[in-house]
């Protein structure tokens, strides 16, 4: 008789921001959890002094944020119903003993529960459930959580996360601040490396995409540039320049295209979104989004021919290079430190190359499409079956 434990669900654990919460649901998602998936979010206070102080762990926010409101004779929220990204619903403020106790009540009739978290902010949450019930969890740490890997089932990291322990890193530490940076050791048995970042983007949701779609971008004369802009980062500064470079190189490349498409996202700052817009929004083959929904995010990935990214979101990149189509990078030059090195790994791979202005965008090239989420979907099975749990036969 087959004794192994069912998983049946999933709790996703999130810390507000997309990149970091849809790489757990696309998780979920290849694991066919989705259907059975309870969403709970860390909260960090935001505004006034906590900008400030954002290297604080949570708790600590949390603290001043009581001491402040209690000065000023504000209430202390918690449990606050707050929107989840992906469009799926209400989720509550994360309470570790509140998530161990639906864990340990229900462990008899519903089985053990896959925990999914990712970002800094989740980490303390999600290792005292596991801590608190860890015959009843199986704990999934998305991003490397910097120390104490003993405390998840399974951490699962792009490569770049590792940066720190090459040579070429290390020359760029001071010799008195290396036992600070993290990770001091290389990868072991629990640690599964992937090229990018987790997301939703696969085939199925594509395919779904491009139906939903079809009647408003499958007319379009190609070839369809897409065009996605993020923001700048503490290792990827940029502003106007930026922006200004990118719209001499789309100008250059529009006689190549039958339509270009851009969006921006919400870390675009304010002076690369205007300068983008006034040099190109008259332009008969040109669209950008105006931040209204429907979001078109999923219907470019799915009808683009090719892609021009701005080089700080691992996140837009990993989505482009899972479709196997050009893609093109603007700003790799202003990276430093891990993301130049995820940037590298993907010109290797021969997945992307940098956008000068001289494209022409009929132009197509072979690559390997990333992998990474089917990749860590099955090597979470494997480790599942290695405690001696399965998930559902699909």
């Amino acid at each position: 008789m087959n004794s192994m434990q069912t998983i049946w669900r999933a709790i996703v654990i999130g810390n507000g921001f997309a990149g970091a919460e849809n790489q757990c649901i696309g998780l979920v998602r290849a694991l066919r959890l989705s259907d059975d998936c309870t969403l709970y979010r860390v909260s960090r206070p935001r505004g006034g002094i906590n900008e400030k102080l954002h290297w604080l762990p949570v708790s600590a926010h949390k603290q001043l944020e009581r001491v402040v409101n209690w000065i000023s004779e504000k209430p202390f929220q918690t449990n606050k119903l707050v929107p989840f990204p992906a469009e799926w619903r209400d989720v509550l403020e994360a309470d570790a003993r509140q998530i161990a106790k639906v864990a340990r009540d229900s462990f008899e009739r519903d089985g053990p529960i896959l925990v999914v978290a990712s970002g800094r902010d989740t980490v303390a949450v999600a290792s005292s459930v596991k801590k608190l019930v860890p015959d009843n969890v199986f704990l999934v740490q998305i991003q490397h959580p910097r120390s104490r890997l003993n405390r998840f089932d399974l951490v699962i990291a792009p490569s770049h996360d590792y940066y720190p322990l090459t040579p070429e890193a290390q020359k760029q530490i001071p010799w008195f601040l290396r036992r600070w940076v993290t990770p001091r050791t290389p990868p072991d048995k629990r640690v599964v490396l992937t090229v990018g970042a987790l997301h939703q983007a696969d085939s199925a949701a594509l395919r779904s995409a491009a139906s939903v779609w079809h009647d408003e971008m499958a007319p379009l004369p190609k070839p369809l540039l897409v065009v996605s802009i993020g923001g700048p980062t503490r290792h990827c500064r940029y502003g106007a320049d930026l922006a200004m470079q990118l719209t001499a190189s789309l100008k250059n490349v529009l006689p190549t295209c039958g339509t270009l498409r851009i969006s921006f996202s919400r870390r675009t700052p304010k002076i690369v979104s205007d300068i983008l817009v006034a040099e190109l929004s008259d332009h008969p083959k040109v669209y950008i989004w105006n931040n209204e929904d429907p979001n078109p995010h999923m219907g470019h990935l799915a009808w683009a021919d090719a892609f021009v990214i701005t080089a700080d979101s691992v996140s837009m990149l990993s989505e482009a290079c899972s479709t196997g189509k050009p893609v093109y990078v603007i700003g790799a030059e202003r990276c430093t430190w891990k993301f130049a090195h995820f940037l590298k790994s993907l010109q290797c791979r021969g997945a992307v190359r940098p956008f000068t202005g001289e494209e022409n965008i009929s132009e197509k090239w072979q690559y390997s499409p990333l992998r990474d989420t089917e990749k860590a979907a099955d090597e979470v099975i494997k480790a599942l079956a290695e405690r001696g749990w399965r998930l559902p036969v699909q």
